[in-house]
């Protein structure tokens, strides 16, 4: 049961995990990179090794804060319902 009360709320979290790690990746990019946009993937106009590490910090930064909503959210269901929603 606290897996089926849990789920609208992973998802609100994730979305709103997505949010919070693609800011946080503009700012560390615009930090190490001195520039505004990072590369993507379809810009022709970048190379690989131009794409692939800016890829690679996304996606980092996204598995984090992913694995700390979900954690910080099925905890927080264990501390009101006594179970764990997994």
């Amino acid at each position: 049961m606290a897996k089926l009360l849990y789920k609208p709320f992973a998802i609100v979290f994730g979305l709103l995990g997505g949010m919070i790690a693609s800011a946080l990746f503009s700012k560390i990019w615009k930090a190490v990179a001195h520039e505004d946009d990072a590369p993507d993937a379809s810009d022709e106009e970048r190379a690989w090794k131009e794409i692939l590490p800016a890829v690679a910090l996304k996606g980092a930064i996204a598995g984090v804060i992913k694995a700390l909503i979900h954690r910080g959210g099925a905890s927080g269901v264990r501390g009101l319902t006594g179970t764990w929603p997994a």
